[in-house]
């Protein structure tokens, strides 16, 4: 039986970016580890940006980190400060050109930039910088941030880099490199998480604070919605902006995109997952001999679901980590040829036995049928589904690649048509209250896809300041 990720939804990037002392000189080798922690992000390309005396050098490539660069690639990289970036693209062909980190020329110097997010505005900004003269390489919507910032040179590198923030809409966590200095930014609404760290005299900047352990550095905050951070031989410091900064996090990172060892907005990922599952435990009082977690994110889940219930935790899967993730290519048609079988049942934990199967989320469906067709296979005499994220039935706007509301199954479909399209005996979702509960707090979080309401409202997401 085959599976793959195709209906999952699909987090967009990583970034990860570090300043050092101008005498040290591997940069590239500490955000190489970094990255390798945020490999769950992105697996269609990955690049690293090192500086060195105001001088930038950049190696990218399609594929892994581990793919791309080698041993002897890094040692040619030297540099005391850096940026990298692993990607999943939403926005702008998956191909070398649109890889990043992307660089830049102007006034200010040589400038670099790795962006996780989606600037919804993106496309009005590019075509009034090209109105104005400005040539674009690429699709991504980072070079619009670079054409925006080159722009405002003449004001000086701090209100260059808070008149871009503060003219894009959308949701970002970036890093960027200008001459001696790393600057990281991110959203108003802090969609995207973001931390900063430290090691002795060195500062860290990470999508995530795994990638933080990764290099040995020590977790100092995360970054606020709609700061600056700009770091140089003083230090970090936060430049002002006169934003609006109500936090709304993407839920979908305590779900599902984070990795649980993370820390986001001072919520556990891994406690959010245990509590979920413990959660729907609490909602779907249900009979069942064994209880198993869809790898990865389900596990947790269904750990605490079990604690919860009394009933009895099994591992139904085992999962074949070697064949990575079958999304790399966003294109559909390449993501059907890329399918591998990724996943197999362990028939003598199943068979004869009613089962309870926790997963993150259902999407378009197609992975979730499968699921309960490979528990069938190997006996279960029953498949109960539960899911620890309320239906999702609402596209995203700010970078994950979610299909249109047609194609999300829980759109037009009530709970029982769901379960029969699955194949299941039962379906239970975890109820947005629910949910609530899991994650310490009612407020902060993104719940566009699920509800429909949105931290930018859909109307206003076009929305271009005159200046631009």
């Amino acid at each position: 039986m085959v599976v793959s990720d195709d209906d999952k939804l699909h987090e967009e990037c990583g970034v990860f970016g570090l300043w050092a002392p101008p005498d040290a000189e591997d940069a590239a080798d500490e955000v190489y580890r970094g990255l390798l922690a945020l490999q769950h992000r992105g697996q269609e390309s990955a690049g690293i940006t090192v500086g060195q005396n105001g001088g930038l050098k950049t190696e990218k490539g399609m594929g892994l980190i581990s793919q791309v660069f080698s041993a002897g690639d890094l040692e040619k990289m030297n540099g005391h400060l850096g940026i990298g970036h692993v990607r999943y693209s939403t926005a702008g062909a998956s191909n070398l050109a649109n890889a990043q980190p992307l660089e830049g020329h102007g006034k200010l110097g040589d400038l670099a930039v790795a962006h996780n997010g989606t600037l919804v505005n993106a496309g009005v900004l590019r075509s009034l910088l090209e109105d104005g003269g400005v040539l674009f390489r690429t699709e991504a919507d980072s070079e619009v941030l670079l054409a925006m910032i080159a722009r405002k040179a003449a004001k000086g590198l701090e209100n260059a880099v808070t008149e871009a923030m503060s003219a894009v809409k959308g949701s970002y966590a970036l890093v960027m490199l200008v001459g001696d200095k790393l600057i990281g930014a991110r959203d108003p609404h802090g969609i995207r998480p973001m931390v900063l760290g430290k090691k002795g005299n060195r500062w860290y900047l990470a999508s995530e604070s795994c990638a933080l352990k990764s290099v040995g550095a020590e977790t100092v905050r995360d970054v606020t919605p709609g700061e600056v951070i700009l770091i140089d031989e003083e230090g970090p410091r936060s430049i002002e902006q006169d934003l609006a900064n109500e936090r709304a996090t993407c839920v979908f990172e305590y779900i599902y995109f984070a990795r649980p060892d993370s820390r986001i907005d001072g919520i556990s990922v891994m406690e959010s997952r245990l509590a979920m599952g413990r959660e729907l435990a609490r909602e779907w009082e249900v009979e069942a001999d064994l209880v198993c977690g869809v790898p990865d994110s389900g596990v947790p889940a269904a750990l605490g679901f079990a604690r919860e219930s009394g009933i009895s935790y099994g591992m139904g899967f085992i999962k074949n980590h070697y064949v990575g993730r079958t999304f790399i290519n966003p294109d559909q048609k390449m993501r059907e040829r890329a399918v591998s079988v990724k996943l197999s049942v362990l028939k003598g934990e199943v068979e004869g036995k009613i089962v309870i199967l926790i997963d993150d989320s259902i999407v378009r469906g197609t992975t979730s049928r499968r699921l309960v067709t490979l528990m069938r296979e190997a006996g279960a005499k029953e498949v109960l589904f539960g899911v620890v994220s309320p239906p999702i039935t609402y596209p995203c706007y700010f970078g994950i690649d979610t299909p249109v509301a047609a194609d999300l199954i829980a759109h037009a479909k009530n709970n029982d048509s769901i379960k029969n399209a699955l194949g299941a005996d039962e379906l239970s979702y975890l109820s947005l209250d629910g949910l609530k509960k899991a994650l310490e707090r009612k407020k902060g979080f993104c719940l566009g896809c699920l509800t429909g309401t949105y931290p930018i409202p859909p109307h206003k997401l076009r929305k271009v300041e005159e200046q631009w």
